[in-house]
């Protein structure tokens, strides 16, 4: 039922021998990388082998079901009964992992929200999607890092970026990376004018040393006195850093972190930022390459792409991608974000059990 697991199957046979072999003993990066790779793929494959066992006994038992022996049949009837159960719950269980991809298994990811178009307005926006996955982050038991901010004028954020860890996080959260549009009468509005504002979220999956190595020749940073408020520390301290990464990129890379009063950490996080930044330029480079075999734009993290509509006076949330439409803003931006990311996760399932059964 599930034919494409079957690569997936011989990829896993292939990690085993390959993690007890010598060589990949004597390289602990590798080692890593291996049994990473492994973990991931057992998630669904070991579900997949116990499938096909189960599938091999019921046929077994309704063979003896249908024959001429009557004390026999009863007992594989009276097996069936458990085997079948049982054959469906791993059912469940694959169709649920055929979400996951083994190599984009993160439980670590670096989000950017970022205010457009609408000046005040947009940062207010971007800011109310900052409280939004941060309370839906929360809610989910998941851990959040702040890890810088650019506060706007008028309040809420020209730009900020937080991590987010834990379990399935990836999976959840994915699909959000494009253009958010908000409909509403903004604050300063004295006439009960509806203005249309936009802020743009990235969802980058935070990739560890073994996936994106960064050597420090590819690499140029300096330290700097940070900027904005602060105080004294503000004024008198170099903690601040700028990275720039210019390998095999037409365009440098440049990331700066100042937040915190320790330069390493500073050094630590924009080295974090690098990586995810850098990952995902290799994931778009992939994306193109595979572009002929994708049919639609759903999560495919282009910023620019209009994603979702939040309109406030008609209390809806519309996403563009699949022609939903959620009565409850209310309760989505107050966390319950499950409401219109559950669509898209049962939308992409479908997608893809479909393509798993059709071979």
């Amino acid at each position: 039922m599930f034919p494409t697991l079957e690569p997936k199957l011989a990829r896993y046979r292939e990690l085993e021998k390959q993690l007890y072999d010598e060589a990949t003993a004597a390289d602990p990066l590798k080692a890593k990388a291996i049994a990473k790779e492994r973990g991931a793929l057992a998630k669904i494959i070991e579900p997949y082998i116990e499938y096909k066992r189960v599938c091999e006994a019921i046929a077994e038992a309704e063979k003896l079901a249908s024959g001429g022996d009557a004390e026999m049949a009863a007992l594989a009837e009276e097996e069936l009964h458990t085997l079948r159960p049982k054959r469906d719950a791993l059912q469940a269980k694959i169709e649920d992992q055929l979400l996951i991809d083994p190599a984009e298994d993160f439980s670590k990811l670096i989000i950017e929200i970022r205010a457009g178009e609408g000046g005040d307005e947009a940062a207010l926006f971007a800011g109310n999607l900052y409280d939004m996955y941060t309370r839906y982050a929360r809610n989910k038991g998941w851990r959040i890092e702040e890890i810088s901010y650019s506060p706007g004028d008028a309040g809420g954020f020209k730009e900020v970026t937080f991590g987010v860890e834990g379990d399935d996080v990836y999976q959840f959260l994915r699909y959000e990376s494009g253009g958010h549009r908000v409909q509403r009468v903004p604050a300063t509005e004295t006439q009960g004018r509806i203005h249309t504002s936009l802020a743009t979220v990235a969802v980058l999956p935070e990739p560890d040393e073994a996936q994106v190595e960064i050597r420090p020749e590819d690499i140029e940073w300096e330290r700097m006195r940070a900027g904005g408020a602060g105080g004294q520390h503000v004024n008198k301290t170099e903690s601040a850093v700028r990275i720039w990464y210019k390998k095999g990129t037409p365009e440098e890379l440049e990331v700066k972190c100042q937040d915190e009063r320790s330069q390493s950490k500073n050094y630590e996080r924009a080295m974090r930022i690098l990586r995810t930044r850098i990952f995902e330029r290799q994931q778009e480079k992939l994306h193109r390459e595979r572009a002929d075999l994708r049919k639609a734009q759903v999560g495919t993290g282009e910023r620019g792409a209009k994603i979702r509509t939040y309109h406030y006076k008609e209390n809806r949330v519309t996403d563009h991608r699949i022609g939903v439409t959620v009565y409850k803003l209310d309760a989505i931006m107050a966390g319950d974000l499950d409401l219109i990311i559950q669509p898209m996760r049962d939308y992409v399932k479908q997608q893809k059990l479909a393509a798993a059964q059709a071979g």
